[in-house]
């Protein structure tokens, strides 16, 4: 049995089967773990979804920022862009409620198997167990039909820029989800810098990658993240896994073998 871990599909399914014939994927026996995005931008989010709910016994996945996405316009947050088709297609499917009712039960954070998997990263004023508490109060405000619905229509903004236990509501959580699905850069207390998209070379000022800080709590532990194509895949930092290679963007779908850490990739062929 083997479990791989797989960067920001967003909808591209054609890469993703390409991807699972090239490490052999046998549904029977092998699990699949996803670092989130799993729909938008690409040219099938409803094949993909419908995947892996048909797969979700072997799957083990985390919530990214277009995931949620795609949640807060089924519950009416957000109106659907006319080039949104992807995300218009799964809203208008006859299986959605089944399968935004799959994704809604996922997590932010996930910690198994050694590995710690989260969409965006861990800022370094939090260690996992603090990471995995934070996670589970979203998870349980998107486990509450009022408050999902609350959570959706307030959880777009950049705002609070830094984290303080003493946040409460609506506030609290859009801090939390923006830490753990939109983070790149940051300073060494946890404040965020949302705007700056590009690599690592993008440093300013205070602000650095999210891992990059020698101080932070989760300085021994294995994390698994995606969100930032533009790392290429390479976090040159010991215990970091950046699996987002931008197969959306023309880049390749990446899988993580959890047991040797070996890499496989699939080109988009888009």
């Amino acid at each position: 049995m083997a479990t791989y871990a797989i960067g920001d599909i967003q909808g591209c399914f054609e890469p993703l089967q390409r991807l699972l014939k090239k490490v052999r994927f046998r549904p029977d026996r092998d699990k699949l773990w996803l670092a989130g995005d799993m729909v938008h931008r690409g040219h099938d989010s409803l094949a993909t979804l419908r995947f892996l709910y048909e797969h979700r016994h072997q799957v083990t996945a985390v919530l990214g920022n277009h995931d949620l996405h795609l949640l807060a316009l089924a519950h009416g947050a957000k109106p659907l862009s006319d080039k949104e088709h992807d995300l218009a297609a799964v809203l208008h499917a006859k299986d959605a409620d089944r399968l935004l009712g799959w994704l809604q039960g996922l997590p932010l954070v996930v910690h198994k198997k050694g590995f710690t998997m989260v969409h965006a990263g861990i800022p370094p004023i939090w260690s996992v167990t603090k990471a995995l508490k934070l996670s589970h109060e979203v998870h349980e405000a998107l486990a509450d039909d009022a408050m999902a619905k609350a959570y959706f229509y307030g959880m777009y903004g950049n705002e609070p820029h830094c984290w303080s236990d003493h946040l409460i509501g609506i506030e609290r959580l859009r801090s939390i989800t923006n830490y753990f699905t939109r983070m790149r850069f940051c300073k060494a207390d946890g404040t965020l810098d949302l705007v700056t998209k590009r690599g690592p070379d993008a440093t300013h000022g205070d602000y650095k990658p999210w891992f990059s800080f020698p101080e932070r709590k989760t300085q021994k532990d294995k994390i698994i993240f995606g969100h930032w194509a533009a790392l290429e895949g390479r976090a040159d930092t010991e215990n970091v896994y950046a699996l987002d290679t931008g197969c959306v963007w023309g880049g390749y779908l990446t899988a993580m073998r959890l047991s040797d850490e070996e890499f496989f990739c699939a080109d988009c062929g888009l």
